[in-house]
């Protein structure tokens, strides 16, 4: 194929990898990224960072982990040397560009009013659309010196001389959900971090400062950290071992999450109730037809006594400090809204390193943190937000455009309108990889850039609108039947089989990957089962 231009944002796992496969199709990519570093949220992590899905199902296909790791839960930084050493091995090094931090998106070439009335994506279902350019807005890229978008990118350079325009064909955004924008909670006037004498960042803040840094900063010092998931664990585990019992860390826990110490309930691996064919034919599926229907509801029963077993397990620790969730283990996995326990966590809370303060609602004051049920303030020096990231307003600010701004990510009533998790069908020349979450990442983010490749390459052309719309919204049942509130977290987490099979049918591969019907049905699929996938 000509070789096309695409500007790829992000030098995290998705951009990485799809980078990779674009560069095996022909194309011309250039990943730009605003650190120094690669990896994505793995390049800057708090020290106890660690894996959260099992190091088998965390490789990409063609490239094992090293001999050398052997733990279950790979470091962050075992982590961020395999990423380096896959972008070495497959030349995607040469292509990244530190330092360029994208700070706007133009699409150029026909009015947003023709765009509204196309009924194929792009215009005409393909890739690169109609002979139309996307323009990206960057800094400190060498400016184009010859494209249709010269006098664009000269206009730009006068206004804003910091700024640079780079011209592309095609545009992957892989800017992630878990960095960026902080997710900081809002407060009355007078009961937010201005009441407070204290420091308040966000983990966010604190995974930049590196571990000296970070230890200085905690020692001796009362710390309340905001949130119990994954970063928040995180961070008071690192104080707990700075400060020990003396100054124990508080935990403001809002809501209870599934925090499990393995994937093992009873000694038994839970992959083998959740991440096989089976299991999913337990679930009701996006587009499933009458006889998928009538199975999933005669094995509604079963699916709930699976969760039950992993819930009698897990939940034994939490009713010691009273942290059962108040959702189903089931549906936590389905929302991707679990996470593994730090090193001893339940010892910490045992010998009281780590306290559990359970508050719906708090807000700051002089000395600290006011929380539901306590008679005087949390005192705190350091109040942390483990509080999460707006990856929603991550991808709107990318636009200048106020129309595709308005529909990037859709109604808070809907889930993010993405197609096969990847293409918006009213945004051309465009895609967004590792927005969307599943309980391996990585082989979930490499079979996606290895499908958008192949579009890219003219290997299919996209649906209508009006059937990727459909799909959508297909989609978008699945989650409010099963996520209740939490609907708009894109997670594929239970339904990762059914989803792989429709990009293989996309790309003209033969979905099923093992060699039985027994082992297709009740063998785990992981990333081991699309080693051979080749597009046609």
């Amino acid at each position: 194929m000509e070789k096309k231009r695409v500007a790829i944002v992000g030098a995290g796992v998705s951009g990485l990898t799809a980078c990779k496969h674009l560069l095996e199709r022909g194309c011309r990519p250039a990943i730009f990224e605003a650190d120094k570093l690669l990896g994505g949220v793995w390049a800057r992590a708090p020290d106890c960072t660690s894996l959260q899905s099992e190091r088998p199902m965390y490789q990409f296909s063609d490239f094992p982990w090293p001999e050398s790791v052997r733990e279950v839960f790979p470091d962050h930084r075992q982590v961020a040397d395999y990423l380096d050493a896959y972008t070495r091995h497959f030349g995607v090094l040469d292509c990244v560009r530190f330092g360029h931090r994208v700070v706007g998106m133009e699409y150029v070439g026909v009015g947003e009013e023709k765009v509204v009335e196309w009924e194929e994506w792009a215009g005409c279902g393909e890739a690169f659309g109609s002979p139309t350019v996307s323009g990206v807005s960057l800094w400190p890229t060498p400016r184009a010196t010859s494209s249709p978008l010269t006098e664009i990118a000269e206009i730009v350079a006068e206004i804003f001389p910091n700024l640079k325009t780079h011209v592309a064909d095609f545009v992957v955004l892989c800017i992630g959900r878990f960095s960026g924008v902080p997710n900081i909670p809002t407060f009355p006037p007078g009961k937010g971090p201005e009441a407070f004498d204290g420091q308040v960042i966000h983990t966010m803040d604190y995974a930049k400062m590196g571990t000296k840094k970070a230890t200085e900063m905690l020692k001796g010092k009362r710390v309340t950290v905001i949130g119990y998931l994954k970063s928040a664990l995180d961070v008071a585990a690192e104080c707990a071992d700075v400060n020990g019992t003396e100054h124990p860390c508080t935990m403001v826990v809002r809501t209870k999450h599934w925090i499990i110490p393995s994937y093992y309930a009873w000694g038994f691996p839970i992959a083998n109730l959740y991440l096989n064919r089976f299991s999913e034919l337990l679930i009701h599926k996006p587009g499933e037809g009458f006889l998928l229907c009538l199975l999933a509801i005669i094995l509604t029963p079963l699916r709930w006594l699976f969760s039950k077993f992993a819930e009698s397990y897990y939940s034994i620790p939490m009713k010691k400090h009273g942290m059962v969730p108040e959702h189903s283990f089931f549906e936590a996995l389905v929302t991707c809204l679990i996470a593994i326990t730090t090193k001893d966590h339940y010892k910490r809370l045992d010998e009281g390193s780590i306290i559990l303060k359970k508050s719906k609602t708090f807000s700051f004051c002089k000395e600290g943190v006011v929380v539901e049920g306590e008679s005087s303030p949390i005192k705190s020096d350091i109040v942390i937000f483990g509080t999460g990231f707006k990856g929603d307003q991550k991808i709107t600010n990318m636009f200048t455009s106020e129309y595709f701004q308005s529909i990037a990510v859709g109604p808070i009533s809907s889930t993010i309108p993405l197609y096969r998790e990847c293409i918006h069908p009213k945004i051309p020349q465009l895609a967004v990889l590792g927005y969307s979450e599943s309980l391996a990442n990585l082989y979930t983010a490499e079979i996606r850039a290895k499908w958008l490749a192949h579009f890219i390459d003219s290997g299919f052309r996209s649906p209508s609108v009006k059937a990727m719309q459909g799909d959508i919204l297909e989609w978008e049942k699945f989650m409010k039947r099963y996520s209740r509130v939490y609907f708009r977290r894109s997670c594929i987490g239970l339904l990762h089989i059914w989803y792989n099979d429709q990009l293989c049918q996309d790309m003209g591969c033969n979905p099923r990957r093992k060699n039985s019907i027994l082992a297709e049905l009740f063998e785990v699929y992981g990333p081991h089962d699309y080693v051979n996938l080749h597009p046609k």
